[in-house]
């Protein structure tokens, strides 16, 4: 068994099911310890975080490399709908089973296996390694990786390159690197109606068909045309409710949730500004809170991807394909303090599903792809 292999599946024994580390952050701190790293755990609202850091010999010229993750896995579902236990690391037809293997303990056992070995082949590195690492990123990710940005930017402290673990891989191991996400904003909308009987509807106002003109006109609008990077913004109906269940009742309200996926061809400000403008058009009576959970990031092509893209390729043999597809990540809130953030990691087929598991034949490969990565980008 690898390394690699066997402490990975040390931290999938661990029920880490989100906020709760189960020390696996523990677990990660003894080994960065022992080949120099600074570990500093940063609590927030029952959320533990790590910021570790190992310093090169060139304080002012080297770049600073982090590694970026979460211990926290999502809720395992019905036991008994899995072939084997999800906190048992199992291996079948090649393929290592349990909650969180592919997102993403895996890439953590790989990001600190990578840094072992390229410490002690370049114990004098020029350039400085990080991991930044939370419990909170499968939760509402208010008190993790969030939290660790705001401590670091009040320190005046920047990244040079950020790689996040996220399972990026498609259809086969390497083939996808995420250098952006879309932001993600939602709206929920309360129109106000009369409520009434059904059979005097000139006694009510009927909510529902005051907010049917509205909600076509939303549906068909085109918000941008997304850019080189980015496809076009989207806007969808997540959730539509009204009434009592009474047959004969007019509703008096009339309950909307959508959400837009935006690229950087839009600002949150003009998108809410054209969906009030929409509203208003129809006289609607309304009142509308927004939630913006994420905004979108985007890294150009640079040093860092071009790194990882051909380290992918000395490695594999693929060609990767970079990519802004996908739900939000962490790395919206490291771009803050970052110009240069990408994500890569496992195939992502299984992720959040029963009998999650990666390929064995994979994980090697991906260490060995952060080696090189902090071998082109710091040594």
């Amino acid at each position: 068994m690898s390394v690699t292999l066997s402490f990975a599946e040390a931290l999938i024994e661990r029920a880490s099911v989100t906020p709760d580390d189960q020390s696996c952050q523990a677990l990660m701190i003894e080994r960065l310890e022992r080949i120099g790293f600074a570990c500093e755990t940063i609590e927030s609202g029952g959320v533990t975080n790590l910021w570790a850091v190992k310093r090169g010999t060139d304080a002012n010229g080297g770049k600073l490399l982090a590694f970026a993750g979460h211990t926290d896995v999502v809720p395992t579902g019905p036991l008994e709908q899995w072939t084997s236990p999800p906190f048992t690391p199992t291996h079948r037809d090649g393929k290592l089973y349990g909650r969180g293997s592919a997102d993403m303990k895996i890439s953590l056992a790989a990001f600190v296996v990578s840094s072992e070995e390229f410490v002690a082949a370049h114990p004098e590195h020029r350039g400085s390694i990080a991991f930044l690492i939370t419990s909170d990123e499968e939760g509402p990710a208010t008190d993790g990786t969030v939290k660790i940005v705001e401590v670091l930017a009040q320190r005046g402290t920047r990244l040079d390159y950020c790689i996040v673990g996220e399972p990026t891989s498609n259809v086969t191991f390497g083939d996808m690197v995420k250098n952006g996400r879309r932001g993600s904003m939602t709206g929920k909308v309360i129109v106000k109606g009369v409520q009434g009987h059904i059979a005097y509807p000139h006694l009510a106002k009927n909510p529902v068909h005051l907010l049917a003109p509205a909600l076509a006109e939303l549906v068909t609008e085109k918000w941008d045309d997304g850019n080189k990077y980015f496809p076009p913004t989207t806007w969808q109906v997540s959730n539509l409710h009204s009434g009592t269940g009474a047959t004969n009742i007019i509703p008096g309200h009339a309950n909307l949730m959508f959400n837009f996926r935006f690229s950087t061809a839009s600002t949150v400000e003009g998108l809410q500004s054209r969906v009030h403008a929409i509203l208003d058009k129809y006289g609607l009576d309304y009142d509308l809170q927004w939630i913006t959970s994420g905004l979108p990031f985007l890294t150009p092509r640079g040093a860092l991807s071009d790194a990882l893209e051909s380290t992918i390729r000395e490695e594999t043999g693929v060609q990767t394909e970079l990519s802004t597809t996908g739900g939000t990540s962490d790395g919206r809130f490291i771009a803050r303090i970052c110009d240069q953030v990408v994500e890569f990691g496992p195939l992502n087929a299984t992720i959040h599903k029963i009998d999650e598991h990666v390929e064995v034949r994979c994980i090697e490969p991906l260490k060995n792809v952060y080696r090189r990565a902090l071998e082109k980008l710091i040594a």
